[in-house]
């Protein structure tokens, strides 16, 4: 058994950590903890979360003491935190035995101008940085599989890279024509703290972050191309549907995609290639990825369309994923029953 601690586990993503660590074979839950000033701080987590009634921890307010004392006495944390408490705590989480998977985006971009453009602060932990290694299940587990620091990707980036890899891994791309990536959110994407844009009333299909989404630059970083990704809130709780049009090269054809997709993913049993294009439904509240697309041969153009969770493939359940990768494990353990 592997014994491990949840930093932010009051959130909708920490919750969900809470829950696939107790039905997960061998992880043991260690401890949860909140930030130090939270008002969540010293309640039963099944008090905020009553699908975790039957779960006995104590949301814990983290110290410097409690930091040095989780790097050096659990197998692995999760950090369910801000930007800047991850950035902050690496160095003292990465300095025992511990090993640690951030669902921020703290450790996700490598380059620490377009960091500080994009997450509002400049990035001091390089050391940390050069050994994050970016936690997308599918593309990247040689890597994830050795690594001590896991970047877990973002919940966009998840759904678009998922769609976008195949195609552009096989050169299928046409590098004049920027793929477009419009995606819609629940608003469990915007946390769990009450505010007026994600209240019921409030919320309606609406682009937002238009052309400076942080989120552009980590998909961007990962496909190895630009791309345009507009963002959408939608008015209800969780999923992702991300629709990706592109343009590829000249002759490509419609069985030269099913072979890419085919291929990339024959043996990822996270990844469902569907026979029509997904609905949010179809993945709510599971790990899956579930890809459609569709080429015009005769214009070039193609639409993908890829499904999440947001809160699951897109943060929690991806970083199980990572876990089991890092374990020697199947990487749907825990995961798919």
């Amino acid at each position: 058994m592997y014994n491990v601690s949840i930093i932010g586990a009051s959130g909708y993503t920490g919750a969900q950590l809470v829950q696939l660590v107790k039905q997960h074979p061998l992880l043991s839950l260690h401890s949860t903890y909140v930030s130090e000033k939270s008002n969540d701080a010293g309640k039963q987590i099944g008090s905020l979360h009553g699908n975790l009634a039957h779960v006995d921890s104590v949301l814990t307010p983290i110290s410097a003491e409690a930091l040095t004392m989780l790097a050096n006495n659990v197998d692995f944390i999760f950090l369910a935190t801000p930007h800047e408490a991850s950035h902050d705590w690496m160095p003292t989480l990465t300095s025992g035995k511990a090993k640690v998977l951030d669902l921020s985006g703290a450790f996700r971009l490598k380059d620490t101008d377009v960091f500080a453009s994009y997450y509002g602060f400049e990035h001091q932990q390089t050391a940390c940085l050069q050994k994050a290694v970016y936690g997308l299940a599918e593309w990247y587990s040689e890597s994830i599989a050795s690594a001590s620091v896991i970047a877990v990707p973002g919940c966009y980036p998840t759904a678009s890279l998922s769609a976008l890899k195949p195609l552009s891994e096989n050169n299928l791309l046409d590098d004049a024509v920027r793929p477009v990536i419009n995606a819609v959110s629940g608003v469990s994407g915007a946390g769990r703290k009450a505010s007026l844009t994600t209240s019921f009333f409030e919320v309606s299909l609406q682009a937002y972050g238009v052309l400076g989404h942080r989120h552009t630059p980590e998909i961007e970083a990962y496909l190895g191309t630009p791309v345009i990704f507009t963002p959408h809130l939608g008015n209800f709780k969780r999923g992702i549907l991300a629709t990706v049009t592109v343009k590829v090269k000249q002759g490509v054809t419609s069985a030269q995609l099913e072979q890419a997709y085919t291929q990339a993913y024959a043996d990822k049993p996270i990844v469902r290639l569907r026979e029509s294009f997904p609905k949010i439904d179809d993945v709510a509240n599971t790990p899956f990825v579930d890809l459609h697309w569709k080429l015009d041969e005769t214009s070039g153009y193609a639409v993908v369309t890829a499904a999440i969770d947001n809160v699951m493939k897109g943060a929690a359940s991806q970083a199980i994923q990572c876990l089991n990768i890092m374990t020697a494990q199947p990487v749907e353990t825990g995961l798919v029953l």
